[in-house]
Order: C-alpha cells, then structure tokens, then sequence
C-alpha cells in the first residue's frame, strides 16, 4: 500500500449550499476523525505551514513570488479596491483578483498614484496587475491592517487601521481615493461596463520570514500567498501524485464539485490502497481525516449535510 496522503484545503463549510451528500461521501464523512481548530485563513494556513518569526507577512510572501526581491526589506500591499457609497458611510465591494485588472490599468493608473507615495519615502510598483506592493523604510511604524477577504462587504470604516499609527495610512487612502476618483481611467472602466478602481486596500505588512516548514512534500495551487509558503519551505509546486500532497481547493463554491470530482475519486483511490488518507481541511476550522481502516465502523451514521455538527 502507499504512503501517500493527500490534503485538500477548503473553505468554509458555509461556502456551499446545503444538499444531500452522495452515499460514499457520507458514509466516509460518518466515519472519519474529526477535529475542530480555529478559523480563517491565517489559522488555516498555520495548521499546514510553520513560519518563524511567527507572525508573517503575505505582502513579502507574494512579492517573493512576483519579484524575487522580498528579502531585507519591508512591504505592504496596497491593492487596488473598489469602494461604494451607502447610507453609513462606504463598502468595500471589490479587491484585486475580482476586478479583473489588466497590465494597461496598473500602467494608467499607477504614475498617478507613486508621487503620492514618493512623497513619504514609499515606492509603489505593481508587478502584477492584481498585486501592487508598497516599499517602505525599515522604520516605519505600522498598524494593525486587515485582510481584504475578512473586510468584503463591510463597512471600510470598521476595518482601517486604527490609533496613532493608523492615522497616516487613514489619510494616505483618502488622498489616494480622490486622485483615483478623478482618473478618467475609471470613466472609461464604468463606461465599459467594469468596476472602477477608486480605492486601495493596505494589508499583508512585513517583511520575508526567517525560515519555513511543513510535513507535506508538494503544494498545488495557484495563490501566491502559498505558493510563497511553498518555496520558502523547498517543496514543490504542482508535480507528481505519488507524494504528500496540499491541494488548495478553496475557490470551490459547488457542493458536487467537492463531493463528485474531488472527494469521490480520492475515496475510490483509498479503497485500491492507492493512498493511504485524506484530510479535508475547512476554513471555518472543521477538519475531517480518513483512512481505509475506518470501513469497519459500521456503527458510525452517514453525514447527512456537510454543515451537520
């Protein structure tokens, strides 16, 4: 029998409508170990990766993987955002990936924007249309930011960066909303039918840890954030199937994605003694691990939901 195991890293179990499980998948599920840990990305990403210094930085991870120039410097993201008016003040409505930047917007809007950031010892450059990185002096005092995925939705005014600190960034984004406001770049994305770029979302600050670990031997993804990870840690990305293997699955949104190409063919896998477990990791913190001797719990019930308790 092999000793591979695969890990599939998914999100939330509220990400997926609720249905009926297809019957190897709840039996599977009934019979499985369970455990619970904290939630969100971060903590999800701890329970794979061990980082030192622990506290990381996504912005010098990404740039590492954009650039290649992360080390012995300090970063931050500041990635191009769409914001929208309402009754209580403003919504963070869209970031990075989602508004489906091409390199001619980060070229357009990019010149207007560095003088801004020069004028505070910042350099600004967008290696990548959906991830534009701030340089920063080794000594500057940073606040607290938040991750655009935790603030989408909201109101931007519950997630800027609070205190002392937070006052510079607090204005540095007002200027940069007006000066983006006022580009006739943005005229032309809304009359084109897209999303303005009218804000930016500060988060990710730090610099590039020291070391990185895992237990696993290969990490399949396209997220530059653990894609960094991955390198740091020397294990390859994307590659064969006969070793351990991280498999960053959490843009699935459909409950029979998930159950029928995903999970199914892996149970199937376990039963030939092909592999030799599974573990489903959840972004809300539930971890399900399967392995062939589990067949012999009959007395297990079958899951009958993925958000079953």
């Amino acid at each position: 029998m092999t000793h591979a195991k695969a890990t599939l890293l998914l999100p939330a179990r509220s990400r997926f409508p609720g249905g009926t499980l297809p019957a190897p998948v709840a039996s599977a599920l009934g019979r499985a170990d369970r455990s619970t840990g904290a939630a969100g990305e971060s903590a999800q990403l701890r329970r794979h990766f061990q980082v030192q210094p622990d506290d990381w930085s996504a912005a010098a991870l990404t740039r590492q993987v954009d650039v290649g120039d992360a080390a012995g410097s300090l970063w931050l993201r500041a990635d191009p955002a769409n914001v929208m008016p309402d009754m209580q003040g403003a919504r963070l409505m869209a970031s990075a990936e989602s508004l489906r930047l091409e390199p001619a917007d980060a070229a357009a809007l990019l010149p207007a924007l560095q003088p801004l950031f020069a004028g505070f010892g910042f350099q600004l450059d967008a290696p990548s249309p959906s991830r534009w990185y701030l340089r920063l002096p080794d000594d500057t005092p940073l606040p607290a930011f938040t991750a655009p995925d935790a603030a989408l939705g909201d109101d931007l005014f519950e997630h800027l960066p609070e205190g002392d600190n937070g006052r510079q960034w607090r204005a540095l984004l007002t200027e940069a909303q007006v000066v983006l406001h006022q580009h006739p770049w943005n005229q032309q994305r809304v009359a084109e039918g897209r999303r303005a770029v009218n804000s930016l979302w500060f988060w990710g600050a730090g610099r590039l840890p020291q070391s990185v670990r895992t237990g696993h031997a290969q990490v399949r993804s396209r997220d530059a954030l653990l894609q960094g990870l991955a390198a740091m840690a020397g294990v390859r990305i994307d590659g064969d199937q006969t070793v351990d293997a991280l498999v960053d699955l959490r843009q699935l949104r459909s409950l029979e994605q998930l159950t029928r190409d995903a999970i199914a063919p892996l149970l199937d896998a376990i039963g030939r003694g092909e592999l030799r477990e599974l573990q489903l990791d959840f972004e809300d913190g539930t971890c399900y691990r399967i392995h062939r001797g589990q067949r012999w719990r009959f007395w297990k019930k079958p899951l009958a939901a993925l958000h079953d308790a």
